[in-house]
């Protein structure tokens, strides 16, 4: 598979892109020094008494041609990746509920691009390219079993 490029558009069945945007809700704030791009994304984190946890993962970038075996998806809350590196990386997602191979989309998300996955939505972790890459994750922590792992029948190969 080859990436698409990141979009607002493209990736909405699977939750948001967080990126500075003039249509969304922006004004000026401290003083005049600072514009607020307020309400990125659409945080979930909430069920069954969880609460927020703010995470930073490293990630190593993979040998190319990237080969992806597995899948998630946090059946009780979102989980946003916010890039700290000046790297792009990939996003590979497929759509909320039974799991189908033949749904999977791969995105090139750029390094002033973050993402967030809606809840249930299935992903793989964060995949770095060009060199070990900081992500703040925003997630879920509390009770309950909030991660499912899927192998796929076949692996995948992406092509940059």
């Amino acid at each position: 598979m080859k990436p698409e490029i990141l979009t607002q558009k493209n990736f909405s069945p699977f939750g948001d892109v967080i990126e500075p945007n003039e249509q969304g809700s922006h004004y000026r704030i401290n003083e005049g020094y600072t514009e607020r791009y307020h309400d990125l994304a659409q945080l979930d984190l909430n069920q069954n008494q969880g609460r927020p946890l703010v995470n930073i993962f490293r990630s190593t970038p993979k040998a190319l041609p990237i080969t992806i075996e597995t899948m998630e998806s946090h059946p009780l809350s979102s989980q946003a990746f916010i890039p700290l590196s000046h790297q792009p990386y990939l996003v590979v997602v497929a759509p909320k509920g039974d799991f189908q191979e033949s749904k999977i989309k791969v995105f090139l998300a750029s390094p002033t691009q973050g993402v967030n996955y809606h809840r249930g939505v299935w992903h793989h972790y964060s995949l770095a390219l060009n060199e070990v890459s900081d992500f703040v994750v925003i997630d879920r922590g509390g009770e309950g079993e909030n991660c499912n792992e899927v192998a796929l029948q076949k692996p995948l190969e992406i092509s940059l």
